[in-house]
């Protein structure tokens, strides 16, 4: 791992161990809040999986339930029957924020002149297959708005996740690191050069007991 580009004294050397301590408490927060992410996301996936199945279902039963209707009647009365419908809906966007992603919440309002009749025809000259496709229609929609809801949500967790798994990743095994190894080279050049004045020091010492040593000597010898 290489070494920051730094120079090897004291003040970086604190500047160093300040930004390791951030660096690692952003680590633990970054890996909290993805563990927070995927226990979100396997709810969300798991609810989406469900509501899948459910509208798929509901669906094709409302479609083969439409296929024989389109048997049983002609073109021109099926889309007569059709062609004006007695109700309709108002989708309102909203957002909320979820572990710092912003995911859409869906309010939907149907608006109808007779909220206990949703079929736009009389009964007379249509199938009551026809009747059994609107009525699984009509009840399937909230599910499709909850599904929609629920995949955009777990499409926006896994880019966000995706995210914050790069952000860990590269204090993990880049940043961290590098300042561990930076930090270690910086201190290992301080005490080189602390041996290195304590050597010098005691040359230094030894130079001038020698030279007191000699002056003494030269004191006590007399002149002749």
């Amino acid at each position: 791992m290489a070494v920051l580009n730094v120079n090897p004294n004291r003040m970086e050397l604190s500047k160093l161990k300040k930004r390791l301590v951030v660096a690692r408490r952003g680590h633990k927060l970054l890996k909290d809040k993805r563990d927070e992410l995927m226990k979100i996301f396997l709810d969300v996936v798991k609810k989406n999986k469900e509501l899948r199945e459910k509208v798929e279902k509901l669906l094709a039963e409302s479609y083969q339930s439409f296929l024989v209707a389109r048997a049983v009647m002609s073109s021109e009365v099926l889309e007569a029957a059709l062609m004006v419908p007695k109700q309709s809906v108002e989708l309102d966007v909203d957002t909320v924020n979820l572990m710092s992603v912003t995911v859409p919440k869906f309010q939907y309002t149907e608006i109808s002149s007779d909220e206990e009749n949703i079929y736009p025809y009389g009964f007379a000259a249509t199938s009551s297959d026809l009747d059994r496709s609107m009525q699984i229609l009509a009840s399937v929609l909230p599910l499709m708005l909850e599904l929609a809801e629920s995949e955009k949500t777990a499409q926006l967790l896994a880019q966000e996740i995706e995210k914050t798994r790069r952000r860990v990743n590269a204090l993990e095994y880049v940043l961290i690191p590098q300042l561990e190894e930076t930090i270690r080279y910086i201190t290992m050049k301080l005490e080189e050069n602390e041996r290195g004045n304590i050597t010098r020091l005691m040359k230094v010492k030894d130079m001038m007991l020698e030279q007191t040593y000699k002056y003494r000597e030269r004191m006590r010898t007399p002149s002749s």
